[in-house]
C-alpha cells in the first residue's frame, strides 16, 4: 500500500519535469512583443525598474528629448531614496489634537534618505493652505510637525500619518521627469 502513493508521487513529478522540458522558449520574443502592445504583462519588473523603463521609454519617444541632459542616474538614486525612506526609516508618531508629530530616524543612509527627502517634501505639502509644515533637522532624527486649525484636515493628517503625508500631494510623476531631464526638480 506504501507503494501506490510513491508511485503516484513519481508520476505527478515525472509529467511536470516533462511539460517543463517541452516549454518553448523561443517564444520569449513574443510575449515580449505583446507585452509591449499591452495584450500581456504590464509591469517591467520590479517598482524601481518598472519606472526606469517607463521614463525611459517616454524620453525615446521624445523627438525634442536632449539627450545630454538626461540623468537617468539621478532618477535611480532618487528611487533608490524613496524606497529606503518606506522600508528603512524608523519612524516614532506623535498624534496631537491639531495634526501630528513624526520623528524619523534610522541608520546613516537612512538618514542621509530623510534629509535629502522629508525638507523637499515638505516644501510640496507647504503648498497646501489647509495646514502648516515644519521641518527640524535634528543629530540622528529629522521631525516633521503636520498641523491644522480645521478637525477635519487634523483628522486626515493624523490619518495620513508621515508615510500617507510622504507620499501626498501628487507631484511625484512630474519630479521625477523634470529630474530625468536635467532639469531642477524641486
Amino acid at each position: 500500500m506504501k507503494s501506490i502513493p510513491i508511485i503516484a508521487l513519481s508520476i505527478l513529478l515525472a509529467s511536470a519535469g516533462f511539460g517543463y522540458s517541452q516549454m518553448n522558449h523561443a517564444d520569449h520574443g513574443a510575449q515580449s512583443e505583446m507585452g509591449a502592445r499591452g495584450a500581456g504583462l504590464t509591469e517591467a519588473g520590479q517598482g524601481a525598474f518598472a519606472a526606469l523603463s517607463e521614463a525611459v521609454r517616454l524620453l525615446e519617444a521624445d523627438p525634442d528629448t536632449e539627450w545630454s541632459t538626461v540623468d537617468v542616474r539621478g532618477l535611480r538614486d532618487h528611487l533608490v531614496d524613496m524606497d529606503r525612506l518606506v522600508t528603512h526609516s524608523v519612524v516614532r508618531e506623535v498624534v496631537l489634537e491639531d495634526g501630528v508629530r513624526a520623528v524619523a530616524g534610522g541608520d546613516a543612509a537612512t538618514l542621509a534618505t530623510l534629509r535629502r527627502m522629508v525638507p523637499a517634501h515638505a516644501g510640496e505639502l507647504a503648498t497646501d493652505d489647509r495646514w502648516s509644515v515644519t521641518v527640524s533637522d535634528q543629530e540622528d532624527t529629522v521631525e516633521l510637525l503636520v498641523t491644522s486649525d480645521d478637525p477635519a484636515v487634523a483628522a486626515r493628517i493624523r490619518g495620513l500619518g508621515f508615510f500617507g503625508l510622504m507620499a501626498s500631494q501628487d507631484h511625484h510623476r512630474a519630479h521625477h521627469l523634470r529630474m530625468l531631464r536635467g532639469e531642477d526638480a524641486h
